[in-house]
Protein backbone atom coordinates (compact mmCIF):
# COMPACT_ATOMS: atom_id res chain seq x y z
CA UNK A 1 0.00 0.00 0.00
CA UNK A 2 1.27 3.67 -1.41
CA UNK A 3 0.21 6.09 0.74
CA UNK A 4 0.45 9.75 -0.21
CA UNK A 5 0.39 13.14 1.85
CA UNK A 6 0.25 16.32 -0.14
CA UNK A 7 1.04 19.54 1.29
CA UNK A 8 1.55 23.04 0.03
CA UNK A 9 -2.14 24.24 -1.00
CA UNK A 10 -3.38 27.68 0.46
CA UNK A 11 -4.64 31.46 -0.58
CA UNK A 12 -3.31 33.04 -3.47
CA UNK A 13 -3.89 36.03 -5.19
CA UNK A 14 -4.50 36.12 -8.72
CA UNK A 15 -0.85 36.07 -10.58
CA UNK A 16 0.36 34.70 -8.02
CA UNK A 17 2.27 31.20 -7.41
CA UNK A 18 2.12 28.23 -5.38
CA UNK A 19 4.30 24.48 -5.04
CA UNK A 20 2.22 21.44 -4.08
CA UNK A 21 4.29 18.84 -2.57
CA UNK A 22 3.60 15.04 -2.20
CA UNK A 23 5.30 12.54 -0.27
CA UNK A 24 4.89 9.18 -1.11
CA UNK A 25 5.55 5.78 1.04
CA UNK A 26 7.39 2.81 -0.16
CA UNK A 27 10.33 1.73 -1.98
CA UNK A 28 9.72 1.58 -5.71
CA UNK A 29 8.33 5.34 -6.12
CA UNK A 30 11.20 6.05 -8.90
CA UNK A 31 9.29 3.42 -10.79
CA UNK A 32 5.69 4.97 -10.41
CA UNK A 33 3.86 7.36 -12.57
CA UNK A 34 3.24 10.42 -10.01
CA UNK A 35 0.51 13.01 -10.78
CA UNK A 36 -1.71 15.46 -10.11
CA UNK A 37 -5.67 16.31 -10.01
CA UNK A 38 -8.03 19.08 -9.55
CA UNK A 39 -11.77 19.08 -8.28
CA UNK A 40 -13.71 22.32 -8.33
CA UNK A 41 -15.84 23.17 -6.41
CA UNK A 42 -19.48 21.26 -8.34
CA UNK A 43 -17.26 20.36 -11.19
CA UNK A 44 -15.87 16.80 -11.68
CA UNK A 45 -12.14 15.72 -10.44
CA UNK A 46 -10.01 16.54 -13.73
CA UNK A 47 -6.78 15.48 -14.87
CA UNK A 48 -3.74 18.33 -13.85
CA UNK A 49 -0.54 16.25 -15.29
CA UNK A 50 1.85 13.33 -14.98
CA UNK A 51 5.61 12.72 -14.65
CA UNK A 52 6.16 8.83 -16.03
CA UNK A 53 9.62 7.32 -16.41
CA UNK A 54 11.13 6.86 -20.16
CA UNK A 55 13.58 4.78 -19.10
CA UNK A 56 17.62 4.70 -17.61
CA UNK A 57 17.25 8.17 -15.83
CA UNK A 58 15.01 9.64 -17.70
CA UNK A 59 11.46 11.08 -16.63
CA UNK A 60 8.88 13.25 -18.65
CA UNK A 61 5.99 15.34 -18.03
CA UNK A 62 2.76 15.47 -19.48
CA UNK A 63 0.31 18.51 -19.00
CA UNK A 64 -3.45 19.14 -19.16
CA UNK A 65 -3.85 22.40 -21.85
CA UNK A 66 -5.57 24.12 -19.38
CA UNK A 67 -2.43 24.55 -17.46
CA UNK A 68 0.05 23.83 -19.90
CA UNK A 69 3.15 26.79 -19.62
CA UNK A 70 1.91 27.61 -16.08
CA UNK A 71 2.30 24.70 -13.85
CA UNK A 72 5.10 21.96 -14.14
CA UNK A 73 5.39 19.01 -12.35
CA UNK A 74 8.95 17.43 -11.28
CA UNK A 75 10.05 15.04 -9.02
CA UNK A 76 12.71 13.85 -6.40
CA UNK A 77 13.38 10.16 -6.39
CA UNK A 78 15.82 9.95 -3.75
CA UNK A 79 12.93 12.52 -1.56
CA UNK A 80 9.78 10.13 -2.48
CA UNK A 81 8.27 14.01 -3.51
CA UNK A 82 6.78 15.04 -6.43
CA UNK A 83 5.61 18.43 -7.10
CA UNK A 84 3.54 20.72 -8.39
CA UNK A 85 5.05 24.63 -9.72
CA UNK A 86 1.91 26.58 -10.11
CA UNK A 87 2.48 30.28 -11.72
CA UNK A 88 0.14 32.72 -13.38
CA UNK A 89 -2.77 31.62 -10.78
CA UNK A 90 -6.24 32.48 -11.70
CA UNK A 91 -9.87 31.92 -10.04
CA UNK A 92 -9.97 28.94 -12.30
CA UNK A 93 -7.53 26.91 -10.69
CA UNK A 94 -9.62 27.34 -7.23
CA UNK A 95 -9.57 23.46 -6.74
CA UNK A 96 -8.65 20.70 -3.74
CA UNK A 97 -5.65 19.19 -5.54
CA UNK A 98 -5.09 15.63 -5.57
CA UNK A 99 -1.45 13.43 -5.40
CA UNK A 100 -1.98 10.25 -7.26
CA UNK A 101 0.25 7.10 -8.10
CA UNK A 102 -0.08 4.23 -10.71
CA UNK A 103 2.70 1.57 -9.69
CA UNK A 104 2.66 0.54 -13.64
CA UNK A 105 4.01 3.85 -14.71
CA UNK A 106 1.07 4.03 -16.83
CA UNK A 107 0.18 7.80 -17.86
CA UNK A 108 -2.25 6.66 -19.98
CA UNK A 109 -4.29 5.30 -16.57
CA UNK A 110 -3.30 8.72 -15.38
CA UNK A 111 -4.66 10.77 -18.05
CA UNK A 112 -8.01 8.71 -17.56
CA UNK A 113 -8.38 9.45 -14.16
CA UNK A 114 -7.34 5.71 -12.99
CA UNK A 115 -4.32 5.85 -11.01
CA UNK A 116 -4.02 3.59 -8.09
CA UNK A 117 -3.34 5.35 -5.32
CA UNK A 118 -5.02 9.09 -4.11
CA UNK A 119 -4.11 11.60 -1.45
CA UNK A 120 -6.51 12.90 0.27
CA UNK A 121 -5.96 16.55 -1.29
CA UNK A 122 -5.11 20.36 0.02
CA UNK A 123 -7.13 23.23 -0.98
CA UNK A 124 -5.98 25.65 -3.70
CA UNK A 125 -7.98 29.22 -3.26
CA UNK A 126 -7.13 31.94 -5.77
CA UNK A 127 -8.60 35.53 -4.93
CA UNK A 128 -9.51 37.80 -7.87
Amino acid sequence: QVQLVESGGGLVQAGGSLRLSCAASGRTFSSYAMGWFRQAPGKEREFVAVSYWRGGSTYSGDHADSVKGRFTISRDNAKNTVYLQMNSLNSEDTAVYYCAANRDNNRFSMWNGRPDYWGQGTQVTVSS
